[in-house]
């Protein structure tokens, strides 16, 4: 699957084409009168759920193989990126005190390289070494006990181990390098996407041509739904303890993905702290925007971005996505209502 691999993790350059968009969709929605036949796996990966719809796949491989192929990847990618398994490569990596080159998967190297790319593009916005941060603040792997926040020079101190710049990638090797051995990195707001960006790669290679492809809330479409329209998404309204849809859109041949910070999140002398950390401050953020949705030709440059302007927030992050051309959608907290706030390129895909 090398091809796959390279195509997926290409860093960022002058033409990287980003489309971007509104808060992330959990849900596909079909017209209940459809006309082509339809298959769903689904199945636990990454601490969440997938599920990957297939319109007319009798035109494709044997789904039971298919199954075991998803499977397959999904473990893969699991194995090489998480921090929450003591043996991946990942892990190990975070653990080694070496400051020296490293030798690596080519995978690894690839994804460590593209996420420095887009380190470079927002500015530091999306940085994979957070994790020492996200570590302190309870949102890392293993039961958390933080009922407080940390205090200010824990902080400050923990912040010297962050910054993206002290991370190198030599994929010619292939390896990978730190320049500090307590640097920690974190690709939480890269894997899931990237997993998705796997399957769907898979299900090119497999010949479908119609599907809908979900980790975790990050999607990746293709073609047509079962009545030959484009996939129906359903935005979720950034509520803290419902679920409940925020508007629907209609997308093909994209990616997206949104983050937010009303899932993962504690309270403590009425403040809410997200999982969500600016390395800028050390700090979860504590602007007014819940969550950013973005559309990319990727899953896993969608998911980065719409980390990066919910980190950069309703003002910065939305002078940083006109700036860049990007399509971006802010749900945002106001007194008791959620707002929408649109950039350009947004307002230009939608329909009348």
């Amino acid at each position: 699957m090398i091809s796959c691999l390279t195509t997926s993790v290409a860093r960022p350059g002058n033409s990287w084409r980003i489309v971007t968009l509104l808060a992330l969709a959990l849900v596909g929605c079909d017209d209940p009168h459809t006309t082509l036949s339809t298959h769903e796996l689904r199945g636990q990966t990454m601490g969440t759920t997938f599920s990957i719809k297939l319109v007319n796949p009798e035109a494709g491989p044997d789904l039971a193989a298919l199954q075991q192929n998803v499977t397959d990847v999904l473990d893969r990618v699991n194995q090489r990126m998480s921090t929450w398994i003591p043996d991946s490569e990942l892990s190990k990596f975070n653990d080694s005190e070496s400051t020296d080159w490293i030798n690596s998967s080519m995978e690894f190297c690839h994804v460590i390289d593209a996420a420095l790319g887009l380190g470079d593009f927002t500015d530091g916005a999306f940085d994979i070494t957070i994790g020492p941060l996200v570590n302190l603040w309870g949102f890392g792997p293993g039961k958390s006990t933080r009922l407080a926040p940390p205090d200010d020079d824990l902080i400050s101190s923990t912040r010297k181990r962050v910054g993206y710049r002290q991370l190198q990638a030599n994929c010619d090797i292939p390896a990978v390098r730190k320049a500090r051995a307590d640097i920690y990195v974190d690709l939480s707001a890269y894997a899931k996407g990237y997993a998705v960006d796997q399957l769907a790669c898979l299900l090119d290679e497999s010949g479908l041509a119609n599907y809908l492809v979900e980790v975790g809330g990050e999607l990746r479409m293709r073609g047509s739904n079962a009545s030959a329209s484009d996939w129906a998404v359903a935005v979720e309204k950034p509520a803290d303890f419902e679920r409940a849809v925020q508007t629907i859109i209609r997308l093909t041949d994209s990616a997206m993905a949104t983050s937010g910070d009303y899932r993962n999140f504690f309270e403590y002398d009425g403040q809410r702290f997200s999982h969500t950390i600016d390395s800028r401050t050390g700090r979860p953020v504590t602007h007014a925007a819940a969550a950013v949705t973005v559309i990319a030709t990727t899953a896993a440059q969608a998911d980065a971005l719409a980390t990066a302007l919910l980190v950069l927030g309703p003002e910065e992050g939305f002078e940083f996505a006109e700036k860049k051309r990007i399509a971006a959608y802010f749900l945002l907290r106001k007194d008791d209502e959620i707002e929408e706030k649109v950039t350009t390129m947004f307002a230009s895909l939608q329909t009348p």
